[in-house]
């Protein structure tokens, strides 16, 4: 493996990494992609599903990311309005990360519970490739 030097590891205006950090900005937002990954979601079942969320602050979330090219917002002249949201095909394309998040965190929670119960045998099988989403589906 190639040593990084100290040029390498700055992290100036072209960073990679810092403009990923700057899409995934905020505490909400990775979570709000990743209940976007399982398909089109109406406002309330992401309000339902984010728990604790405000309603001012997943619609600025929300709002964001469609105007980052993430997100589409289509609204349906009904009586309340329905308004439902879907990742774009930009969007789609932060799949991997989240999937390496979920596998790191999962890690993490493993640990967790190793350190509060060392006598504890249980160990978490998880299916290569795959990654539980919020709602039960899986994403490969």
């Amino acid at each position: 493996m190639k040593a990084t030097t100290k040029k390498e590891a700055s992290c100036g205006v072209s960073c990679p990494v810092q403009r990923t950090a700057q899409v995934l900005d905020g505490k909400w937002t990775t979570l709000v992609l990743r209940d976007l990954l399982g398909g089109k979601k109406r406002y309330s079942e992401l309000q339902r599903s984010l728990q604790g969320i405000s309603p001012r602050l997943l619609a600025a979330r929300l709002k964001a990311l469609e105007q980052q090219g993430l997100v589409t917002r289509t609204v349906f002249a009904t009586v309340p309005p329905t308004t439902e949201y879907a990742l774009t095909a930009q969007g789609r394309k932060i799949m991997p990360v989240v999937q390496a998040m979920a596998a790191y965190g999962q890690t993490l929670l493993l640990q967790d519970a190793r350190a509060k119960n060392p006598s504890s045998t249980a160990k978490t099988v998880a299916t290569p490739g795959v990654t539980r989403v919020r709602g039960g589906k899986q994403v490969v």
